[in-house]
Formats: structure tokens, sequence, C-alpha cells
């Protein structure tokens, strides 16, 4: 496969942050747990505390943006590394248990494409629909929700925090941690309870179903210091399988069990909502991805391109510069 390996930025024209996958398009049912006109902040009250908890998170990050020969075409993807980890909490200890890491040439499916191997691994080619930033974000992204479970697959742990959401996750004990909140699901009158909520405080359990997975989910105002009425507020969810009164239950538990991992704002920008655990897997993940600039040269030398401190070098990002001109893209 001949390629060439961008000059610009790699993270340029595409997406950074995850929240733009929230979904739009749900039929969301209010009254599982109390009528939509009874809704309050609600203290839980769990009967039995988790003994180990599992916390699990992936990183992404676009190593180099590549251009490709398909016949008299010039295509363009993008190399990214992914990495997925989880840290395990028992009473008065957390330890990192699993980390995986896996890197990827991102394209459009054309039979010119293939794995990139460089001198310091190799990027299997992941085929994608289409050559979009968007439809590259949403494979990147993919392969990440996909080595999640992979390393969460095997675990012994009453609860397993996913951070975000669960996508499709079916695992019983899962649950998925949204941060930040994107997409109002609930009415306006539901809505307001958010602003109401306690230090500890739910609301309500609610149904969203939509594109073939169904959850319960509720809303949890963590501790800490508010600047404005949602400060605090995340949203849980899980899978939308049994009773009602059993997913009551469990977000009673849930609710009961995260506020004692709030981060504060002296130690976290994003407290009390980075969760001291996902605070410090994200930090050993980021690491394990590898220096990005190395990984740049590796990429070079494998594309047979001169390295960026090379005279040449302005050469090859001006004949780079015309292929990106020739798809119209820039």
């Amino acid at each position: 496969m001949q390629f060439a390996i961008e000059s610009w930025a790699p993270e340029y024209g595409v997406a950074a942050d995850g929240s733009q996958l929230d979904e739009v398009d749900n039929v969301v049912d209010i009254d599982v747990e109390v009528p939509a006109d009874d809704w309050v902040p609600i203290t839980p009250s769990p009967e039995q505390q988790p003994e180990r908890l599992l916390f699990v998170d992936g990183v992404r990050r676009i190593d180099a943006r590549v251009w490709f020969a398909d016949g008299d075409l010039t295509r363009n993807g993008v190399c990214a590394s992914v990495a997925a980890g989880s840290v395990v909490c028992t009473p008065g200890a957390a330890r990192v248990d699993t980390v995986a890491v896996r890197r990827g040439f991102f394209a459009l499916s054309a039979p010119t494409a293939g794995p990139i191997v460089t001198g310091h691994g190799t990027y299997r080619y992941v085929p994608c629909p289409a050559d979009t930033p968007e439809d590259l974000y949403l494979a990147i992204h993919a392969q990440m929700t996909s080595l999640e479970a992979t390393v969460a697959h095997e675990h012994d742990a009453e609860l397993v925090v996913f951070d975000g959401p669960l996508r499709g996750r079916n695992d019983p004990a899962a649950v998925g941690y949204v941060k930040t909140q994107h997409v109002q699901y609930l009415p306006d009158a539901q809505q307001r309870v958010l602003g109401r909520l306690g230090d500890g405080q739910r609301t309500p359990v609610f149904l969203i179903g939509g594109r073939g997975f169904t959850r319960y989910s509720w809303y949890l105002r963590l501790p800490g210091p508010r600047a404005q009425p949602l400060s605090g507020v995340v949203r849980c969810e899980i899978v939308g399988l049994g009773a009602a009164a059993a997913a009551v239950a469990r977000a009673d538990q849930v609710s009961a069990v995260l506020p004692r991992f709030a981060s504060a704002p002296h130690k976290d920008p994003r407290a009390p909502q980075n969760l001291y655990p996902i605070a410090g897997l994200e930090q050993q993940l980021r690491h394990r991805l590898g220096d990005q600039l190395f990984l740049e040269r590796a990429l070079r030398r494998a594309a047979g391109q001169p390295s960026p401190t090379s005279p040449s070098v302005s050469a090859s990002a001006a004949g780079t510069a015309v292929m990106s001109d020739d798809r119209g893209n820039r």
C-alpha cells in the first residue's frame, strides 16, 4: 500500500468529544418508579454495599492522518491508538487490574488498503463505511468500546462502572456513568427535579428505549461546590431487563456507593464528576498509548517520508497538501 503521512495536526477535522454520540431519538418512560406528577429527590437507602467494584475506562488518540493510493484516487484515513483498562476497588484499597492497547489504520473499505507495519508495531487495517471525519471517529470509538468490553469480560465484581453510556453492553453488573449531560431525556417538569437534588440524592428511575437497546436510568448529585443548578449531577444507567423493583434497588445501591469516589476541585478540574479511580486510570492509559510524536516518526519512516526535521520535509508536506486539495477536504 502506497501511503503518506499528513503534515497537519492529526486531530484536525475529527471530533474529540464522545458526547456527540449521544442518542436523541429515544422513547422515555418516566412512570417506572413513581408517577410523573410525584417526582421528588430520593435519598437512597441500600440494604447492602458492594464489597468489590470494578471501574472501566478507555482513551483514544489519533496518531497521524494518512493519505493512501486507491488506483488513481487518493483517499484519507487516520492511524489511531486506543487503550482500555480497569481498576479494582475493595475496602481500603484500589489497584489497576488490566490495561490493553490497540492500534489501527482506519480508512474507507478499499482493495488497496491494508495494515501499516512500523518498526514499533502494526496498525491493523479497520475498514470504515465512509471516510468522513465522523465515520472515522465512530470507528475509533467502536474499537475503544470493544476493548473496554474485552477488559471487563471476566470479572468477579459486584458492580462494574463503565465511564460513559453502556452502548449495548449487557453485563447485568454493569453501570453506565455519564459525566456530562448533552441530551435532555426528561420533560421540563421532571427535569427541574435535577436542580433540587441534594448531595447523594437521586431522581426516580426512568426507562430509555431506542435503537434496539433499552436501559433503566436516573440522575445522581455528587457532593461538591455548586456553580450552577446541575453542578455535580451525573446520569447512571443499567441494562433495561428485569422488574422495575430490581432496577430501583440497584439504583439505590449505586447511588449510595458512587459519592464516596467523587473527586475534589483542588485535585481535579473535572470534580466532582471525574471519580478518583477513573482519573487515576486515565493517567495510566494515556501513558500506555506511548508518545504521539515518536509514533508519527515511525509511521513516516514506514511511508518512506523524511523526518519533519529534515530540510526536505516542506516538499513532502506540499505534496501531501496537493493530495488533500484534490479531495476538496480543506
